[in-house]
Order: C-alpha cells, then structure tokens, then sequence
C-alpha cells in the first residue's frame, strides 16, 4: 500500500515550496508533485507604466535573484526599441552578472546544497592529519588547508553543538544513511563552508562597483549603463579585478575540488541516474561575445531525450506556458506575449493534500515543443558539450576524466551539481579578458555607454539570457508608449512546474520518481534533489492578496 510523504515547506530556499510524493512498500518514490504556495502578481501591477521602469520594477521578484530580473527586463524593453548597447555596456553587464554567478554558485553549493551532501556531526570524528591527506589527494594546495585549521573549524562547531544553537546546522537529518562522506571529508567541505561565507562577500562588493549596490543593482538603463566613471577609473577596474581573482581562487582551490571530493562517495548515485528528470534540456544563451548579439559564452539551444549527438536549434515560437494544474483562469497553453495571469485557487483535498488530479499550484507549466524541459547549469553544459562548444566541451571532457565516469553520470542529482561548478570555472575564466577588452576599447577612444533611445507607440520585444537558475525570458507588449502586458518566466517556473494537459510531469516531480529513500521520516534524498536545482520560488511566485492587499503570514511549527 502507498504512502504519502508532505515536505513543507523546503528549507534553505529561496521562497515555499511544498513536495508531497507516494512511496511503495519498498521506500521507493513512485510519483510526486510539486506545489508553489504564494501567487505571483508583479506582472500584473506593472501594466500602464512606462516600460523604462519595468527593470527597477521586475527586480523585487526576488531578493537573490536581483539583477538578473534587472538585466532581462532592459534586453526586452531594447528589443522592442529595436536598440542594441554598445559594446562597453555589454562587457560591464557581462562583468556585474559574471562575478555574481561565481558567488551565487558559491553560496548555493555550500550554504544551500552542501548540507544534502555533508554530515556536519560526523565531521566532529575525523581525523584532522588525514583530512589534509584527503584535500591533498583532490588538489596540490587546497583552500585553507592545515591540521591546525581543521582542529579550529571542529572546536568552533563543538561549541554550537554544547551550547544548543546549532544555527543552520539545527533540524537536519545527521546520520542518515543517505550520507556517504567520510568524517574526513566532511571536515574539509565543512571548512570551506565556512571559508565560503567571506568569499560571497567579496563576490557581491564586486559586483556593485559597477552595479552601484547589492542586492538590487540600480546601473542599467534601457540602451546601456550608467556606470561610466567606474569603467573610466583604473583603481575601480582594479578593485574589481582583484576581487574577483580572490573568488575565482576559492573556486579553483575549495569548490571544484570538494564537489570531485563529493563525486568519489557518491558516483554510485550518479550512475545510477537518480534524480535525472525529465531528460530534456533547454538553454536561451547567456554573456553575448559580440556586438550583434549571435555568440554566447553559454550557447543556445535544446537537447531532446539525452540525444547528445544530435543537439537543435532554440525556436523561441515553440515557448509556451499551460495553467492546467495551476492555480489560473484559462485552459490553452499561450506564447508569454499571449498568455494572461489572472488568479484562479481551488485549495487542497479534503486531506489536506494537493489535488493532483486538478490545479494544485501557483506555479505555471512552460513547455517546449509541449514537452517539459530542465533549465540550468546542468541544461547549459548538456546543450555546450552536445554543440561541440570549444570552451563547454573540453571542460566537462576533464572533468569526467578527473572523477573517471562516463558522461552519463551528467544525467543525476550528481551530475547536476557538479555542472554547476564547471559553469562556475569556466565563468571565472572570462572576467579578466572582459575587462582587458573594456580596457582597450577606451584605448581606442570608444567610450559609449549608451545608446540613444525614446518609447515606440507600439511595439513588442523579449529579453532572454541565462543567469545562474537557468533559463530567464521577459516579454512585454507596448500600447500607447506604455505596458500593455509583460510575462517573465523564470528558470525556477520552467523546472518546477506541474503536469501539463497531457499530464506529463515537470522536472522537480518526474526527477524524484525512482528514488529510493532510506528513512521516510528523513526524506533526505527529495531534499538533496530538490535543492540540486537551486529553487527560487520567489522569482517564480509572488506575495499578494488580491481582496485584502497584505501580505501572507505564515507560521511553521
């Protein structure tokens, strides 16, 4: 007889989510749901204003996910302009969005994911001598490494253990036979959590030299940036630079090797493609390389059915998104220049248990080609590696070759996280060139920043690229100079959606199906899964009460 499993909400996250699953006699996940539980109206407020505002606007979707709500918002407003920024303006927007995915993927790795991964009571065991010998063996000079450090790092967390403030180390399943680490390398991932909160300090100070804050960055504008004195200032360009190459550093010498440290314990896992998912990958393209806006250092396109050698061309037509199972008026799958988003809440069973066979989330369904599709790091490296791309390619080639598995370790929760820190390296890889290149531009006495532009009357544009999550586009429509409707869709909406009218299952859901879990009250393996996708429910779903105008309260027992 199956049983049901509710996990709500899922922590360490940006915004609620709920995932119930049905497990067999066997432990084993046979289907699941996943389920957004606040609405999303900033769409909505932001009809009739001028589209020049949209990007200042569209940013509040999230706390994390600022800039890049920011970012997609110009790129439509310029597509419906019919503008493009000059060619500094696109190396700062490429520098502002490249050093925060370093620490994005930083933060999310260590401060988000890592957890899933490490056993932080375990840790208090091991061997200081032989965690430097374990390091060792990953990388010649790892990050903060030493028995003196690692000796420290044990006493600090002793003293949350004693004092029962554990911090975010509190409520976790620690012992939990999903955990496969030793205490040694525990310790060492340990460390460089903690190493990994300065260091996505560093990142975020970077970002706002030429982004002017964090979060919230204010220095874009419809036709380019406002940041020139920056880019005109040596020791601004050096202060970015120098921080940067500290993150870059800690990428090289903590976060590329815990995570081959992490695929020698858990490559059983991975090949055996738990928590796969739906096996269709989806990339927009993101950090144009040129001017017109063709080449990406993350190339466009789509993979269908793991079919690396036969990768095909994004046909941006074929985007759509369904309200079936969501909580929305309407029952046709729309283009986002089509689609409304207008509420629609008919609330949980009798049980209280999502409706799974009717709506049961504030999250939307987007469908290519009307099948479901996984955005993100894991996507981007599929789509590269499928492409042949000259810089993707060779970097997953060495990093399989360094773990000794096959490519189709890729293809799980595994494989998911460790593209994530290869797209981290080969980001890293690009910032200095981007500021040489910004710096001999003005050599050459090309200093433009902006592009000249007022409102059309009319118009339609869409602003599609790739921030950390995976693939974000924004649409609007212009009547009468000022927003007719405006749709964004998000990676998070993309990965986490619900069955569509032909009941197929979006990623989170059809990546938990097949997953065995070794206590039901420790439903670990969902949370390590869930979280390999990096979840911002907050981009994807947004608090409003449309009839009393405030805003939720909730409170978790």
């Amino acid at each position: 007889m199956s049983k049901r499993i509710v996990v709500d909400p899922i922590t360490r996250i940006e915004g609620h989510l709920r995932i119930e699953v049905e497990v067999d006699e066997q432990n084993v996940i046979r289907d699941a749901w996943s389920s957004i539980t606040l609405w999303r109206g900033i769409e909505t407020i932001l009809k009739g204003r001028d589209p020049r505002d949209a990007g200042l606007i569209v940013q509040r979707f999230c706390g994390v996910c600022t800039y890049v709500h920011y970012e997609a918002s110009i790129m439509a407003c310029e597509d419906a302009f019919g503008i493009k920024p000059p060619p500094n303006a696109r190396l700062i927007r490429n520098l502002i969005q490249g050093i925060w995915f370093l620490g994005d993927h930083i933060m999310h790795f260590y401060h988000l994911h890592g957890l899933d991964w490490v056993d932080v009571v375990s840790a208090l065991s091991a061997d200081p001598k032989k965690a430097v010998e374990l390091a060792k063996s990953v990388h010649d000079n790892p990050y903060n490494c030493s028995e003196t450090g690692y000796k420290a790092v044990q006493q600090r967390i002793s003293k949350f253990v004693q004092s029962g403030r554990l911090g975010p180390f509190a409520n976790a399943y620690w012992g939990n036979p999903s955990f496969k680490l030793p205490p040694e390398a525990n310790l060492v991932i340990l460390s460089h959590y903690l190493d990994a909160l300065k260091v996505a300090q560093v990142a975020a100070q970077a970002q706002a030299i030429f982004g002017g804050k964090n979060p919230h960055p204010q220095s874009l504008v419809v036709g380019g940036v406002t940041s020139v004195l920056d880019m005109m200032n040596p020791n601004r360009l050096g202060e970015y630079l120098f921080r940067a190459k500290e993150v870059t550093d800690f990428v090289e010498r903590a976060y590329i090797p815990d995570v081959l440290l992490a695929a020698r314990y858990y490559k059983d896992e991975g090949l055996a493609g738990i928590g796969g998912g739906v096996k269709n990958y989806l990339a927009y393209g993101g950090f144009a390389l040129d001017d017109g806006y063709s080449n990406f250092l993350f190339p466009r396109g789509v993979v269908t059915n793991r079919d690396l050698a036969h990768p095909q061309k994004l046909d941006e037509e074929k985007i759509t998104e369904g309200v079936t199972h969501s909580w929305y008026e309407g029952d046709k799958a729309l283009h986002p220049y089509k689609e409304t988003t207008i509420p629609k809440y008919t609330g949980y069973d009798a049980n209280g248990h999502l409706k799974g066979n009717e709506k049961y989330t504030w999250c939307k369904a987007p469908r290519y080609n009307d099948e479901p599709y996984e955005v993100g790091p894991l996507a981007r490296m599929v789509v590269g590696y499928a492409l042949g791309d000259k810089r993707i390619k060779p970097l997953v080639e060495s990093t399989l070759q360094a773990t000794g598995l096959p490519a189709t370790v890729l293809f799980s929760t595994l494989g998911r996280t460790a593209a994530r820190a290869i797209e981290t390296r080969l980001v890293g890889e690009q910032l200095e060139g981007w500021i040489n290149e910004l710096v001999a531009n003005m050599k050459k006495g090309d200093v433009r920043t902006w592009t000249p532009c007022t409102v059309p009357k009319e118009g339609q544009g869409r602003g599609m690229t790739e921030p950390p999550r995976g693939a974000l586009g924004h649409w609007i429509r212009i009547e009468d100079h000022k927003i007719a409707n405006y749709q964004a869709v998000v990676p998070s909406t993309w990965n986490c959606s619900p069955r569509d009218e032909k009941n197929k299952r979006g990623p989170y859901e059809e990546s938990l199906v097949g997953t065995k879990l070794a206590k039901l009250d420790q439903p670990l393996e969902i949370i390590r899964t869930i979280h390999s996708f990096d979840p911002c429910m907050a981009c994807a779903v947004h608090v409003i009460d449309p009839q009393t105008k405030e805003i939720h309260k909730f409170r978790i027992a």
